[in-house]
């Protein structure tokens, strides 16, 4: 497979790895393959990477099977010659996750299937001596995570671009996060990458789809509501906010020196 990436996408995805400092020599980096789209780009564009950055770094995939589609193993032999096209090793692992789900009827199925895809991840990783985990979210994925915050949980937070994990010993990367959901999905398309379709039995119902429609139909309304949010994450955004909120204790002694001795 000849590997190419237009200067653009490169552009974005070497900004990332140079301000976050995302890798190292020697890197061993277990890279997340789930078959969609965002999964197999980064795969291939970590190994372009590889041939161009003055990093020796190693590269191998792990694609997790959560059970919800009994077809997904004959499925996962074309990721597997996909891997095998760019000189990467993949892996293939059985978790049943769709039975933990179903096991765990008062939980929120999305939790459930990304604390177990994690773990599952993790211990791959380290079982092959991995000392990095690369993940396909991109800038849509991180803006998206960022207002669903808000509105869930009143709380301006994303995920990172680099999180070390110390439970685990691994860091998490994320050599993606400039990169646009369309610029990706144009280049997919481009070469022709035969993308798996998610076997989850909720996919595009959940509480993120909700969020990626309702930015996009706001967007229609202002046109610059992505780029402000995008602007929003970063620490140096935050303006005039009210103070925090203060205990019951403190709110105590200020109430009583608002109280009339006489009363």
């Amino acid at each position: 497979m000849e590997k190419i990436l237009p200067q653009q996408l490169f552009s974005k995805l070497i900004r990332a790895v140079v301000e976050f400092d995302l890798i190292q020599d020697g890197d061993k980096i277990l890279v997340g393959l789930s078959g969609g789209k965002d999964s197999l780009f980064l795969t291939y564009a970590l190994t372009v990477l590889r041939e161009k950055i003055a990093r020796n770094f190693s590269l191998y995939a792990l694609t997790v099977d959560p059970q919800f589609d009994e077809n997904f193993e004959h499925t996962s032999e074309k990721l597997k010659k996909f891997c095998d096209d760019l000189k990467i090793p993949h892996k293939y692992l059985k978790t049943d996750i769709a039975g933990t789900i179903a096991a765990q009827k008062n939980k929120k199925p999305c939790f459930t299937c990304a604390y177990f895809r994690r773990a599952a991840v993790n211990r791959v990783a380290n079982e092959i001596g991995a000392d990095k985990v690369a993940y396909a979210h991109h800038l849509d994925d991180a803006v998206e995570t960022f207002f669903m915050s808000l509105l869930s949980s009143g709380q301006l937070t994303t995920f990172l671009p680099k999180t070390f994990l110390s439970r685990t010993n691994l860091t998490v990367i994320r050599p993606l996060i400039y990169l646009r959901e369309f610029e990706i999905e144009k280049f997919v398309e481009e070469k022709n990458f035969e993308v798996v379709k998610s076997p989850c039995p909720i996919d595009g119902k959940t509480n993120r789809q909700t969020v990626k429609n309702l930015i996009t139909d706001l967007n229609k309304i202002f046109p610059d509501l992505f780029q402000h949010l995008t602007a929003a994450m970063r620490k140096n955004s935050v303006g005039e906010l009210w103070d925090e909120k203060k205990s019951r204790q403190d709110m105590k002694k200020i109430y009583y020196s608002y109280v009339k001795k006489n009363l």
